[in-house]
């Protein structure tokens, strides 16, 4: 019986043994993708990922997110992944530019319009030679184009004291902005007096009257409380915020080709999820701020743009801009 029992469920148990030490094998063959981001796990563009860009992956991959800067420390993830200590990071302009100064166009005021034509810059030929030497300089290859949000004015006057309308009408409006150099001819650019100060000073400035304004997104607004000191919100979406899908260009290349266009593919998801979710939440912030009582309109965004464009031809700002790049930029507006 023994001997029956035995040859009866040997079949069995050879394929049981089989399954026991091939899963390790089969979960060693996944390729590791380590995202470190200093955003938080509920920043919609962590959750864009985990949620769509993770499971469209599982097949050949496992996607392991790593928050508030917890892995690597913000500011060094590309660095990481050139030297192969990171798969994965989501990268700004700015940051870009530290390696490569004419990233700068893209993290300047009114070069992108709106999040429709951050995606129509990003896919355009035009970014062809900046995704090449990223590539070949640094081994990142940037994948998608994750919309942040737009950044406008914020005043404490009511609109009837004083309604801006072109850059004009920001004449001796003194307005808090970030301290860098960039920000503060940003500032000037727009037609106001920037007053560099900490973030964290901005309500009481607001509050006393110590400064006229502050410019954020309206998340920003919302979250800060800026609305109890305000009056009024100019939609002048000054400055388009991105980051990039920044991923590991060693692994890339081992990937087979169908395992890399399904990379391709699901970090553009992500970023189109991302995108659209944050477009919502904007409408809803604006109508959540008039309900606060605060005046809300927007500007002539032309003459804006024009201002501020004249205003960076010509300045050490846009010395590393390929010559004409601007113009093939604003040809894919509206």
């Amino acid at each position: 019986m023994p001997r029956t029992f035995a040859r009866r469920f040997a079949p069995f148990l050879i394929f049981a043994l089989v399954l026991l030490f091939s899963a390790p094998v089969l979960a060693q063959d996944k390729v590791k993708l380590r995202m470190s981001t200093p955003a938080s796990a509920t920043d919609q563009r962590s959750v864009a990922l985990e949620e769509v860009f993770g499971p469209a992956v599982a097949e050949f991959a496992i996607y392991e997110p790593h928050y508030n800067s917890s892995l690597i420390a913000q500011g060094s993830e590309l660095e990481a992944i050139a030297s192969g200590d990171l798969e994965m990071s989501i990268a700004s302009a700015q940051e870009l530019a530290n390696f490569f100064p004419e990233f700068s166009i893209f993290a300047t005021g009114y070069v992108h319009q709106d999040a429709a034509h951050q995606v129509r810059v990003f896919n355009d030929p035009l970014m062809d030679p900046f995704k090449k030497k990223v590539e070949d300089e640094l081994g990142v290859k940037l994948l998608s184009v994750m919309y942040l949000g737009r950044r406008h004015v914020n005043l404490r006057q009511s609109k009837e004291e004083l309604t801006v309308m072109k850059p004009e009408d920001l004449a001796g409006v003194n307005l808090r902005m970030p301290g860098t150099d960039a920000w503060q001819f940003l500032g000037k650019a727009l037609g106001a007096n920037p007053t560099p100060m900490a973030f964290t000073e901005v309500y009481t400035a607001l509050q006393t009257a110590s400064v006229d304004g502050q410019d954020n997104p309206l998340p920003t607004v919302v979250d800060a409380k800026f609305y109890e000191v305000t009056k009024q919100i100019i939609l002048t979406s000054h400055l388009v915020d991105l980051n990039y899908i920044a991923f590991s260009k060693a692994v890339w290349d081992k990937l087979t080709p169908e395992q890399q266009a399904a990379v391709q593919a699901a970090a553009d998801a992500a970023a189109e999820s991302g995108r659209q979710k944050q477009l919502q939440k904007e409408e809803e912030l604006v109508a959540f701020l008039r309900d606060k009582g605060l005046e809300i309109y927007e500007p002539d965004l032309k003459a804006f743009r024009e201002h501020v464009q004249a205003q960076y031809a010509g300045s050490e700002l846009a010395a590393s801009w390929p010559e004409g790049l601007l113009e093939k930029i604003n040809a894919l507006g509206n």
